[in-house]
C-alpha cells in the first residue's frame, strides 16, 4: 500500500508537469457551467473510498465557510468562490477586399494574404491546443472551473473561472509547509510612536480606527491529522490567507507542451499570447456606497481604499495587517518598510532645515564673503578660457555668499548625524521586520519552504538529489552558471563604460556652453556662465541617466532569466544587484566627478592641462560644493517630479487604452452590467515592486552618500515619500488587477544595498569635507594666522608665473597654494596632511559609534523572543499529543489491522520512539521533534522491509 500511496503522489506531480500522463482526463466540454457542486478527479475519490487516513484525500467538514463576500466573486450556483481568473480573446475573422487595384496586383495582394492569413491560423490553433491541454491539466490536478463569455461583432472574450477545493488545499499544505492557527491572541501595537504618546497621555492623532482587522493567532506547522480539532474561526483563517497564493503556484508548475521547450505554466502562456489575463479577483468595487453603511460592512477592497489610499488619511498609519491579508506579504513588507522610512526621515529633515537656516542666519558673519564683496578690483582674476578676458573676484559676490550655505560649519555636523541615522534606521528597521515576519508567519519562509522556480525547473538539463531534503529535483550545473554569470559581467562593464563616454559627453558640452557665455561679451552672462553651464548640463545628463536606465533593465532581465537561478528570491537578488549596480553609475557619476575630480587636474597658467584639445573645466566661481548642490537638487528632485508624474499619468494611460480596447464587447452587452471579472480585465496588470524598491534605495543614496552638500536633501525625500506612499496605494487598489500574493520574510537584497549604501556615506562624506568643502583650509587659516580668516581669500589665491605675464603683459591670481614658479607650497602639504588625518579620524570615529549602535540595538526584540518561545511551546504540545495519539492508535489496533497497516509492529517500539524524542533538550521546537518522531519511524518501517514483513 505505501508503494501505491507513492505511485499516486508521483502521478499528481506528473500531471502538473509531465503531460505525458496516461490517466484519466475529460475534455474541453468538461468545463463550463458548474452545476450543484463540481469536478473532482476520480483520483480522489477512489482514494477517498479505499482509505480514510490517505494523506491526497482528507475527510473534514467545513464548520464555517469564508466571510460574505459580493456575489460577483462566486460561481453560479453562489458557493463557489472564485480563486483565479484566466482570460482569452478570439478575434473574428474579417476579409479584406482590394478597391480600384488592377487584377494582377488585386492577385498578389491576394496571395500575400492568404499566406500571412494561412501562418496566423496555425499560430492560434497551436495556442489554442496549448490552452486546451493546459485547462485538461488543471481540471487532473482538481481545480474547479466554470467558464463565461463575452462577445462583439469584432471578438469574444472568454472567462474561465477557477476554484481550488478545501481537499486539494489540504493535500498541497502540508508539503508547502503552511502553517495552522493554534490560538488567537491580541493584535500587537507595532507603532513605536503610538506606545510613546500613549505613555505620555497625548491624544494619538495618527491612529485610525480601521474595522475588521484580522486575528492574530500563535501559529504551529500544518498537519492534516489535527484538522478535525481546528475552530470554526481557525479553519476560516487559513481558508483565507496561507492557502491561496498556492493556487497560482498549480497553474505555475501545469504543462501544456513538451517540457524540454520550457511549455509549462500560465506565466509562459501569458508571454506566447495563449493567454490575455491570468489574475484573481478584487473583493468587490473600491467605490464608497452611497448610503450610509456600517465600516464593519465595508468589502476588503472599499476599506483599504478609504483607510488607506484616501489622500485625506496622509497623516494616519498605515493598516498593515489588511494590506497583508488581501495583498501577500511581499506587497505589505514594501508599505511597511516605506513607512517606516518615511517616519524616520521626519527628524533627518528637521535637522537638515535647521541646519540650511543656520546657514542663512550666519551668512552676515561670514569673513570671506565680505572681503570678496568689498575687494573692487583688488584681486584681477586669471582668464577662464583662453580667448576670455581677466575678471574681478568681487564679480561672484554673489554666489560667495550663496556657497555658504552649503560649505559651513553645520555642515559637518549633519553628515556625522546622518551616518549614526541611517545605521540606526536600519538597526531597527531589522527589529520592526523580525516583528512583522513573526506576526505574518513567515519569520523561516526562505530556508524552509521557498520550492525551485518554474522556469527553471522546466529548463534544467538534469535532475539531482536536494541534500537537504532528499528529493530528486531540478538541477543546473553550478560551473555552467558561474560561467553564465561572467559573460552577464562583461555586459555590465560595457554599459559602465557607455556610462562614463555620456559624462565625457556631458562635460564637453559644459565646457562648450560656458566658452560661449563668456565670448557673449554680457556681464551678466559672464558671471553666470558657471551656473548656466552646470544647470543645462545637469538637465542634459539627468535625461540621459533616465535614458539609460530603461535600455539597461530590460538588458539586466534577459541576462538574469539565461543565468538560470534556482529559487525566486536569488533570481530577484541577482536581477536586483544588477540593475542596482549600474543605475549606481548612471546616477551618482556626475556628481563624484565634480565632488572629487572637477578642478583637480586644471594646471596653473601657462601651464593648463587639455582633454580633446580643450582646458579642462575649473570650479566655478561660488567653489565645486556650490555646483554639486545644484546637480543633487535637480537629478534627486527632478528624477522624484519625473516619477511620480509617470505613476499618475501612465496607469490612467494604459487603463484607458485597455477600456478602449475592450469598449465593442461592452456595447454589445449595455443591458447587462459588467461583472467583477469583466471589471478586473478592463484594469491594468500589476508591475511588481522592483521600480518602487529602486527608486526609494536611490533616493536614500542622495540624503546619506552626498548629504554634506545638500542638507536640504532629507526635506525633500520626506515630501516625496508621503506623496509616493498614496500613490503606490491608490495603484495597488484602485488602477491594478489584484497581484497574485507571495509571501516573503524580509525586503531582501535591498536591505544589503542599503547597508552597503550607508557604510558609504561615511567614506564618501569624509572625503567631501576634506577635500571638496573649505571647511579644513578655513581651520587651518584660524589655528595659524587668524582667527577671524580676515585675509582668507588672499591667503588661497596665487600669483600667475612670470612667463605667462610676459605672453599676456598682465599679472593675474587663480585659487591654488603654489608660489611664483607653480611649485605647491608647504602649506599645501600641510593642508593635504590635515585633510588625511580629518578623514582616518571621521572614519574611525563614526564607524566605532556604529558598531556601538549595532552592538547595543539586538535585531529581535525581547517581547517578541518570549512570543516565539511561547508559540514553540503551544506548537510542541500539540503535535507532540498529535503523535502520541497516533502511536497509540497503532499500538491498541487488532493484529489484522497491524499487518494492513503501512507501519506494522509499529506498537511495540511507541514507548522507545518517544522517550528517545523527548530526551534530547536541544530540540526545543515541535519542528524538530516532529522530524525525530518521523525519522525513528522511517528506520524502523526501513527494517520491516528488509525482513520483508511490511
Amino acid at each position: 500500500m505505501l508503494k501505491k500511496r507513492n505511485t499516486e503522489v508521483l502521478m499528481d506531480r506528473e500531471v502538473l508537469l509531465d503531460l505525458d500522463y496516461s490517466g484519466e482526463t475529460h475534455g474541453p466540454d468538461s468545463y463550463g457551467s458548474l452545476q450543484n457542486g463540481g469536478f473532482i478527479p476520480p483520483r480522489y475519490l477512489i482514494a477517498a473510498a479505499n482509505d480514510d487516513d490517505d494523506p491526497i484525500y482528507v475527510h473534514c467538514e467545513r464548520t464555517a465557510s469564508p466571510p460574505v463576500q459580493p456575489p460577483g466573486n462566486y460561481f453560479r450556483d453562489g458557493q463557489t468562490k472564485i480563486d483565479f481568473v484566466l482570460v482569452w480573446e478570439v478575434k473574428v475573422r474579417r476579409k479584406h477586399r482590394s478597391r480600384g487595384q488592377p487584377q494582377e496586383e488585386a492577385a498578389e495582394e491576394g496571395v500575400e494574404a492568404a499566406k500571412e492569413e494561412s501562418r496566423s491560423e496555425r499560430r492560434k490553433a497551436q495556442l489554442a491546443r496549448w490552452r486546451d491541454k493546459f485547462i485538461q491539466n488543471l481540471q487532473s490536478a482538481g481545480l474547479l472551473m466554470e467558464k463565461e463569455e463575452s462577445s462583439s461583432v469584432k471578438k469574444t472574450i472568454h472567462y474561465l473561472k477557477l476554484h481550488a477545493p478545501w481537499d486539494v488545499l489540504v493535500y498541497y499544505a502540508e508539503e508547502l509547509c503552511l502553517r495552522a492557527p493554534l490560538q488567537a491572541q491580541p493584535n500587537p501595537d507595532f507603532n513605536t510612536s503610538a506606545r510613546v504618546l500613549q505613555k505620555l497621555w497625548v491624544p494619538n492623532i495618527m491612529k485610525d480606527s480601521v474595522p475588521n482587522r484580522p486575528v492574530d493567532y500563535y501559529t504551529c506547522a500544518f498537519r492534516k491529522s489535527k484538522m478535525e480539532k481546528l475552530r470554526s474561526s481557525s479553519v476560516g483563517y487559513m481558508y483565507k490567507t496561507p492557502f491561496l497564493p498556492r493556487v497560482y503556484e498549480i497553474l505555475a508548475r501545469t504543462g501544456y507542451g513538451r517540457r524540454k521547450r520550457a511549455e509549462v505554466g500560465v506565466a509562459r502562456l501569458l508571454n506566447e499570447g495563449a493567454f490575455t489575463g491570468a489574475f484573481p479577483l478584487h473583493e468587490g468595487p473600491f467605490e464608497l456606497p452611497g448610503c450610509d453603511i456600517q465600516p464593519d460592512q465595508l468589502n476588503k477592497r472599499q476599506v483599504l481604499y478609504r483607510y488607506w489610499s484616501n489622500w485625506i488619511k496622509w497623516y494616519k498609519y498605515q493598516p498593515l495587517d489588511h494590506i497583508r491579508e488581501y495583498f501577500g506579504e511581499k506587497i505589505a513588507l514594501y508599505f511597511a518598510w516605506l513607512g517606516f522610512y518615511t517616519a524616520w526621515l521626519l527628524p533627518a529633515a528637521l535637522v537638515g532645515t535647521c541646519v540650511f537656516v543656520s546657514g542663512i542666519l550666519t551668512m552676515g558673519s561670514n569673513t570671506p564673503a565680505k572681503e570678496i564683496c568689498e575687494s573692487g578690483g583688488l584681486y584681477l582674476m586669471c582668464p577662464l578660457c583662453e580667448t576670455c578676458k581677466p575678471w574681478n573676484i568681487s564679480d561672484i559676490c554673489p554666489m560667495a555668499k550663496v556657497g555658504y550655505l552649503f560649505d559651513h560649519p553645520g555642515t559637518v555636523f549633519f553628515s556625522v548625524f546622518m551616518s549614526l541615522w541611517a545605521v540606526t534606521f536600519l538597526e531597527y528597521w531589522k527589529r520592526k521586520n523580525a516583528t512583522l515576519a513573526h506576526h505574518w508567519d513567515c519569520m523561516n519562509f526562505h530556508e524552509e519552504e521557498e520550492p525551485p522556480r518554474p522556469e527553471f525547473a522546466a529548463m534544467a538539463p538534469a535532475m539531482e538529489e536536494n541534500p537537504v531534503t532528499g528529493v530528486k529535483e531540478p538541477y543546473f550545473p553550478e560551473k555552467a552558471r558561474i560561467s553564465r554569470m561572467l559573460t552577464g559581467s562583461m555586459v555590465i562593464v560595457i554599459m559602465l563604460c557607455v556610462v562614463m563616454i555620456f559624462l565625457v559627453t556631458v562635460i564637453i558640452y559644459r565646457s562648450i556652453v560656458s566658452v560661449m557665455m563668456f565670448e557673449t561679451g554680457s556681464s551678466v552672462l559672464r558671471t553666470q556662465a558657471g551656473n548656466i553651464a552646470n544647470i543645462s548640463s545637469t538637465l542634459v545628463n539627468l535625461a540621459l541617466i533616465l535614458l539609460m536606465g530603461q535600455v539597461y533593465t530590460a538588458l539586466a532581465e534577459r541576462l538574469t532569466k539565461w543565468e538560470m537561478h534556482r529559487t525566486q528570491t536569488q533570481y530577484e537578488d541577482a536581477f536586483t544587484f544588477k540593475v542596482f549596480i549600474f543605475q549606481f553609475v548612471n546616477f551618482y557619476s556626475s556628481p563624484f566627478y565634480v565632488a572629487f575630480f572637477k578642478g583637480r587636474f586644471v594646471g596653473y597658467p601657462g601651464h593648463y592641462g587639455t582633454l580633446f584639445g580643450m582646458r579642462n573645466e575649473d570650479c566655478g566661481p561660488g567653489g565645486c560644493l556650490i555646483e554639486l548642490a545644484e546637480q543633487l537638487c535637480i537629478i534627486m528632485v527632478g528624477k522624484q517630479l519625473i516619477n511620480n508624474a509617470q505613476e499618475f499619468i501612465i496607469p490612467k494611460i494604459k487603463a484607458w487604452r485597455q477600456k478602449r480596447a475592450l469598449s465593442s464587447v461592452k456595447k454589445a452587452q449595455k443591458a447587462e452590467e459588467p461583472r467583477r471579472w469583466e471589471q478586473d480585465y478592463e484594469l491594468i496588470p500589476c508591475e511588481g515592486l522592483f521600480d518602487e524598491y529602486l527608486e526609494i534605495v536611490l533616493q536614500f543614496g542622495f540624503i546619506t552618500i552626498f548629504v554634506a552638500a545638500f542638507p536640504l536633501a532629507p526635506l525633500f525625500a520626506l515630501l516625496n515619500n508621503w506623496v509616493e506612499v498614496r500613490l503606490d496605494a491608490h495603484k495597488f487598489v484602485c488602477e491594478y488587477r489584484r497581484p497574485v500574493a507571495e509571501r516573503a520574510q524580509n525586503i531582501g537584497v535591498w536591505f544589503i544595498i542599503l547597508e552597503a549604501l550607508s557604510h558609504v556615506s561615511v567614506i564618501v562624506n569624509a572625503f567631501l569635507i576634506a577635500f571638496t568643502s573649505d571647511f579644513l583650509p578655513r581651520l587651518l587659516y584660524q589655528y595659524k594666522f587668524n582667527n577671524d580668516l580676515h585675509g582668507y581669500v588672499n591667503f588661497t589665491l596665487a600669483y600667475s608665473p612670470p612667463s605667462y605675464n610676459y605672453s599676456s603683459h598682465t599679472m593675474c591670481r587663480y585659487k591654488a597654494f603654489r608660489d611664483e614658479n607653480g611649485k605647491y607650497k608647504l602649506v599645501y602639504w600641510e593642508l593635504l596632511a590635515v585633510r588625511l588625518g580629518f578623514i582616518i579620524a571621521f572614519e574611525h570615529a563614526v564607524f566605532f559609534v556604529l558598531r556601538a549602535i549595532d552592538w547595543m540595538v539586538p535585531d529581535i526584540p525581547e517581547s517578541l523572543e518570549l512570543k516565539i518561545k511561547r508559540e514553540r511551546y503551544l506548537a510542541k504540545q500539540a503535535l507532540a499529543d498529535n503523535q502520541e495519539a497516533l502511536l497509540e492508535g497503532l499500538s491498541s489496533e487488532p493484529d489484522d489491522s497491524l499487518r494492513l497497516s503501512p507501519f506494522p509492529l509499529l506498537a511495540g517500539v511507541r514507548n522507545k520512539t518517544i522517550n528517545k524524542c523527548k530526551r534530547e533538550p536541544e530540540e526545543d521546537s515541535a519542528r524538530e521533534e516532529d522530524k525525530c518522531l518521523s525519522a525513528f519511524v522511517a528506520g524502523e518501517k526501513g527494517k520491516y522491509e528488509e525482513k520483508g514483513t511490511l
